[in-house]
């Protein structure tokens, strides 16, 4: 089962052993970064099995093995805060950390508030009860049932729409219940507080893997995800060390490992006019 991380409560830091750091120049003045000669990266490791806490209460996943080696090209040491994602922007802009690697989605809002680079494609999906006994297949399906989603994100976002597009067909209105995570959403739906938990598609079709749940729907609003910047220099580096990865293919390979779509557009920086 996973831990549960509450918003206001002691942030949790892995500095990754032996990633260090020490026969090779930095591409980051420490000016640019939080603390010297380190990568700090924020992530909700409630995703699995993009970024997540294993058995042994170890940080892994896609994007913990992406950022950790973002960090090593970057000749610098990686460290992973664990925190909610409605902490995340608010955290950056307070130089808490200086990189967003949690599976942001991208928005216009977004990147009037920081740099991003877009790096990989998710869609968002629908989960049920394990055999889905109540044979939801379409969202009109969703009409007037309980369902379940990550306060504060794309995803709320997104299953407001769905709420929305339901009243207009005249259906009935769905009942969004927001939670700190999708892990408590998930543990509320295996509990039968919920009819349905909106996540994206690598994490709802890693729990139909697992025979935990049922993917009913996925593949809904398709959109890039990001890395978050407060530095315009840190968000260029990193982004040469994506195209980089792209060009030796370790890019491809750590992404075709996990199931995932990269980002077909070019990797570039984005952000502030």
């Amino acid at each position: 089962m996973f831990r549960r991380f509450a918003l206001g409560a002691a942030l949790s830091l892995l500095a990754l052993p032996g990633l260090a750091q020490t026969n090779c120049t930095p591409r980051l003045a420490d000016a640019e970064l939080v603390k010297p000669r380190t990568l700090t990266l924020s992530t909700n490791p409630t995703l699995p099995p993009m970024q997540f806490v294993n058995a042994q209460g170890q940080l892994v996943g896609m994007r913990v093995e992406l950022g950790t080696e973002i960090a090593r090209r970057l000749c610098l040491t990686p460290e992973h805060v664990r925190v909610e994602f409605a902490a995340m922007i608010p955290g950056l802009a307070a130089r808490r950390w200086d990189m967003i690697n949690t599976g942001m989605f991208y928005t216009e809002e977004r990147q009037k508030l920081m740099y991003l680079v877009r790096y990989e494609e998710q869609a968002i999906s629908v989960s049920v009860t394990r055999g889905n006994p109540k044979g939801i297949k379409s969202i009109v399906d969703l009409a007037g049932l309980t369902v379940g989603v990550e306060q504060g994100g794309f995803e709320f976002r997104r299953t407001q729409d769905i709420a929305k597009e339901l009243e207009t067909r005249g259906l009935k209105p769905i009942v969004i219940r927001p939670f700190d995570n999708f892990a408590i959403s998930f543990q509320a739906l295996r509990v039968g507080q919920l009819d349905a938990a909106i996540s994206i598609d690598s994490t709802s079709k890693e729990y139909d893997d697992r025979g935990e749940f049922t993917r009913a729907i996925s593949g809904l609003y398709g959109t890039p995800i990001n890395f978050g910047f407060r530095s315009k220099l840190l968000a260029e580096a990193v982004a040469q060390v994506i195209r980089e990865m792209r060009t030796d293919g370790s890019f491809a390979r750590l992404l075709d490992r996990y199931g995932v779509k990269g980002f077909d557009g070019p990797i570039e920086v984005v952000g502030p006019n």
